[in-house]
């Protein structure tokens, strides 16, 4: 136990100085955490670490699929619905379809071993495209339709892969009755989630208490996943249905402590999972490399380089005839949506970087049938998954930024970001209006003295001019030199009350509640730059 321990911390302190080099060479994180995996497998003595599917599949991932989801806008997810289904289905099927026949013609696989397979490299990671995409200033619609494809699809691929899985050890498997069930698998995940979040809502209004409501929190995704799990769904949907349910209806529900400590909590908690992904990811290299000394390294390398050619052909090929054939046989949807730019399609599909479900899955993999015999074929399953991840990830990662830039797609990312801190920014004058009318009412009714009245109109007046009259070059300057200024003055302050402190002016108790104010208002201040509108 204590030497899992110390490996644990090992990998902690690995995550922290990782993360420090990728942002000193601006480099993507999972790209170096993986890499970095993959060379501490090797390390003579390094105890090895298993990355067991049970932990990715039942605890890592409810957690980050809710997270994702709760982060997610209802109304954008709605909007984007079309494509985010014709993706993380259609694309799926389309891609396992695709897998299962050119490893079955062109390598001689069973065609339940080539779906198996299929099911299990089909689906897009969750998490790694979006922590590359959202550096470089994509649109907020390619942004919203990967995030939903990477929430939804691994429910398409995981029963897919149970469908085959069970094809493969039953031995018979009957389309229209798969069909019958997907439909209601999704239908009964869809309802459960949906309750779920409503639950988990109510419960954590009543407590009003923000420890409370944060374990509440952090219990709700494995209580949305788990029971679909094991009725035989994929927990997935009924995960992302419950996320999306606590993002539209939370913010009324939940308490401003609660919301500030959960921000940090949820950060905290995602942020270690992902890292620690994608490092125990790259440690199953040296497991393989072991198990690739019994099996013939040419058959390894052909099936990883025939797979890996096929989803990336495939996701091509599905993605330009679902973004414009639609449109061009629907007048109405034209009309409401017009065509996007081919560029558009072409970063959707060169986005399609594998991750740690596809490898659990295949870990997952029972090493005999029900009769005793090998399950065939396993090894070489797992090594083509970790193929797929390895060459997806690390391509992907290093080539997509200067893909968009040769795409131009990035400007028009640029313009909608402007364009959503100047709408922003009249929000905030709407609402402070919205307030002052508010004041002037509840004033009318209540018994409030002068004094009373100019400081309420005094905070009015200080938040309204916090605020730029415009995002032009000029008014920037000002806005972040008086920010920087504001800085400052904060830092004296907290100074001056550390030296009250250390010469017993005033007690540790009271230190904590100046300097909690100071640190709202330091948060709040980041909260409001608009330093990061390219101008």
């Amino acid at each position: 136990m204590a030497a899992k321990f110390q490996t644990f911390l090992i990998l902690l302190a690995v995550l922290a100085g990782t993360a420090l080099v990728a942002r000193r060479f601006n480099i993507a994180p999972a790209i170096l955490l993986m890499l970095t995996g993959v060379g501490l497998a090797f390390v003579p003595g390094m105890p090895p670490v298993e990355l067991p599917p049970e932990l990715v599949l039942l605890m890592v991932l409810p957690p980050l699929i809710y997270s994702a989801s709760v982060a997610m806008s209802w109304r954008e997810f709605r909007n984007n619905l079309r494509p985010i289904v014709l993706l993380a289905v259609g694309a799926v099927i389309f891609t396992a379809a695709l897998v299962a026949t050119a490893t079955h013609y062109l390598i001689g696989l069973p065609w339940t071993i080539g779906f198996l397979l299929g099911a299990i490299v089909a689906p897009p990671d969750v998490v790694a495209p979006l922590a590359i995409a959202r550096r470089l200033n994509l649109p907020r619609r390619l942004v919203v339709i990967l995030e939903g494809e990477g929430l939804a699809n691994d429910a398409t691929a995981l029963i897919l892969y149970r469908f085959a899985l069970a094809a493969i050890t039953v031995g018979h498997f009957s389309l229209p009755l798969a069909a019958g069930e997907f439909s209601l698998i999704v239908a009964g995940e869809i309802a459960f989630g949906i309750g779920v979040g409503w639950l988990s809502l109510r419960a954590r209004k009543w407590s009003r208490d923000p420890q409370v409501e944060l374990t509440l929190s952090l219990i709700t995704p494995y209580v949305s996943y788990w029971l679909p799990e094991h009725v035989g769904g994929s927990g997935v949907i009924a995960t992302v249905a419950c996320g999306l349910y606590v993002s539209w209806n939370g913010p009324l529900l939940i308490s401003a402590s609660t919301r500030l400590q959960g921000i940090f909590f949820w950060d905290l908690i995602i942020y270690l999972i992902e890292g620690l992904l994608f490092l125990l990811t790259g440690f199953q290299m040296r497991a393989l490399y072991e198990k690739s000394k019994a099996f013939p390294l040419d058959d390894i390398l052909v099936a990883t380089a025939v797979v890996l050619a096929i989803i990336v052909i495939a996701r091509f090929v599905w993605l330009y005839p679902a973004t414009y054939l639609p449109r061009i046989f629907s007048k109405s949807l034209r009309e409401r949506d017009p065509s996007p730019p081919w560029q558009w399609p072409f970063v959707l599909a060169f986005t399609g970087v594998r991750g740690a479900v596809s490898l659990a899955a295949a870990l997952a993999l029972p090493f005999t049938l029900p009769d005793g015999d090998a399950f065939p074929y396993r090894d070489l399953i797992l090594f083509v998954a970790f193929g797929v991840i390895f060459v997806t990830l690390i391509g992907v990662g290093l080539t997509l930024p200067p893909v968009v830039r040769w795409l131009g797609v990035a400007e028009a990312g640029r313009n909608e970001h402007v364009a959503e801190h100047e709408a922003e920014i009249a929000a905030r004058r709407q609402a402070l209006d919205a307030a002052l009318k508010s004041l002037d009412a509840l004033t009318a009714e209540k018994d409030v003295s002068d004094e009373v009245m100019r400081l309420l109109r005094a905070r009015h007046d200080i938040r309204v001019n916090q605020l730029p009259d415009s995002l032009d070059p000029g008014h920037h300057d000002v806005s972040a030199a008086g920010t920087a200024l504001t800085r400052d003055l904060i830092a004296a302050e907290r100074k001056f009350i550390h030296d009250l402190l250390r010469d017993g002016q005033i007690t540790d108790e009271t230190r904590r509640r100046i300097e909690r104010d100071l640190d709202l208002e330091e948060a709040s201040l980041a909260n409001r730059e608009y330093r990061g509108v390219p101008l």
